[in-house]
């Protein structure tokens, strides 16, 4: 890109707030199966309803390359629009083929009837955690650890392997009330003083609330005629997404921020669980913008934007320069992928926010409107919305970049805003 070409494409992103995208009193996702699993920073609703609804139209297929809990998926599939959902993270697939698969009520309740009867005979007296892994017993103790074990052997012997996923979700849900994890905290760390929830009592309650919410999705689904709308989550990479070339309308998504793999340490407790993973180190080296993500030694990136934050880095701390050049790098990587799936004129909508790490301005949004002009993609627009404190936890630590509590010594304030870039596939 030429100089004035850089100028004109960064000011686009001098533009003021649109209020008309925050949103601020909404309570969307509560609505339907939005709320069936806690997940950090999820995509909005209403703005992927927004999305869709300027972007798409009749008979387009969405994807959303990193599909998290399935925000998309689910606005996507109440909007008519075939979508696919790409994620490398296992307890996001689990998620999200819980929450865009809806079930016919009476199916739902019959068999939460039978897994009523099963805790009756619960017997507390024998052992029905038999593998001792050592970071299950490390969040767990032995008597909630038992009844889990007990629920999660029951919810394996179902039959349909929709109604099975949709009690998955109900027990991985209330993982973090049972455990010893600090309750409020995306920091996995003991609370010696909590008062751990009881497993059976409190997958009750998820149930009923999960229940209630897939009713009214079914029913909204039937009344649309859209319960047959093909929306599915593939567990795949972001760069390589196995997706058919040309066969993709629109991609709206929302990727990680940078060294923000968070992801995997704070869906553990059902990995492991689960048995999705078996060693946390190894399981975070797959995700986006990891110090182990790429091989590459040189701290090059394909945007000036990112270059000029490698750089700043460097001074402070190497290693993290290595890992936000890994980031670049990565997105560089999802950035071709998304060209080669999408139609030529398809749109891609995504929403970024920008940081602070080691007191360095990691301009995301903009770094990355660069690295899609260099794949040939015109900005169309550059949207700015407020972002308010309910929807994403609004603070990091400074130094480290990672989610914290307020009153940490290095907390700070760090999402007043976020981006929706606009991007457009030209015809070659």
């Amino acid at each position: 890109m030429t100089t004035q070409d850089l100028i004109q494409l960064h000011n686009k992103f001098d533009v003021q707030i649109n209020q008309e995208w925050s949103f601020n009193d909404s309570r969307s996702t509560e609505s339907f199966t939005h709320n069936y699993h806690r997940y950090p920073a999820k995509f909005i609703p209403q703005v992927v309803k927004k999305l869709i609804e300027k972007y798409t139209v009749e008979g387009d297929t969405i994807a959303d390359v990193f599909a998290g809990c399935g925000t998309t998926l689910v606005e996507s599939k109440l909007h008519g629009r075939a979508c696919i959902g790409v994620d490398i993270n296992p307890v996001a697939r689990l998620i999200t083929d819980a929450k865009i698969n809806p079930l016919k009520p009476e199916l739902i309740q019959e068999e939460y009837g039978k897994l009523e009867s099963y805790m009756a005979r619960y017997h507390g007296n024998k052992t029905y955690y038999k593998a001792q892994h050592p970071r299950i017993n490390y969040w767990f103790r032995r008597w909630e650890k038992n009844k889990i074990a007990f629920l999660y052997h029951r919810i394996l012997k179902i039959e349909d392997t929709k109604i099975k996923t949709f009690y998955l979700c109900a027990l991985s849900n209330v993982l973090k009330n049972c455990s010893r994890w600090l309750q409020d905290s995306t920091k996995p760390q003991i609370d010696p003083n909590k008062k751990i929830a009881e497993p059976f009592s409190s997958f009750s309650m998820q149930v009923k609330k999960m229940i209630t919410k897939n009713k009214l999705f079914y029913e909204e689904l039937k009344r649309n005629g859209n319960l047959d709308v093909n929306c599915r989550i593939n567990l795949a990479d972001a760069r390589n997404t196995r997706i058919t070339s040309e066969s993709i309308s629109a991609v709206i998504t929302s990727p990680p921020y940078v060294t923000s793999y968070e992801y995997a340490d704070i869906h553990q407790l059902t990995g492991y669980w689960y048995e999705y993973i078996s060693d946390l180190p190894t399981f975070r080296k797959a995700f986006i913008g990891t110090f182990y993500s790429n091989s590459q030694s040189n701290l090059s990136v394909a945007s000036p934007t990112a270059q000029a934050i490698v750089e700043s880095l460097q001074n402070s701390d190497k290693k993290v320069a290595k890992e936000v050049v890994n980031y670049f790098n990565d997105m560089n990587d999802v950035a071709r992928e998304m060209k080669r799936i999408l139609s030529p004129k398809g749109v891609i909508c995504m929403v970024m926010g920008n940081t602070t790490l080691r007191n360095v301005k990691i301009k995301s949004a903009e770094a990355f409107a660069e690295i899609l002009s260099s794949h040939e993609f015109l900005i169309e627009e550059v949207i700015r919305r407020p972002i308010p404190n309910k929807h994403i936890p609004p603070t990091r630590d400074i130094i480290t970049g990672k989610f914290t509590a307020p009153d940490c010594e290095n907390s700070k304030k760090v999402y007043p805003d976020e981006f929706i870039i606009v991007a457009r596939k030209p015809i070659i």
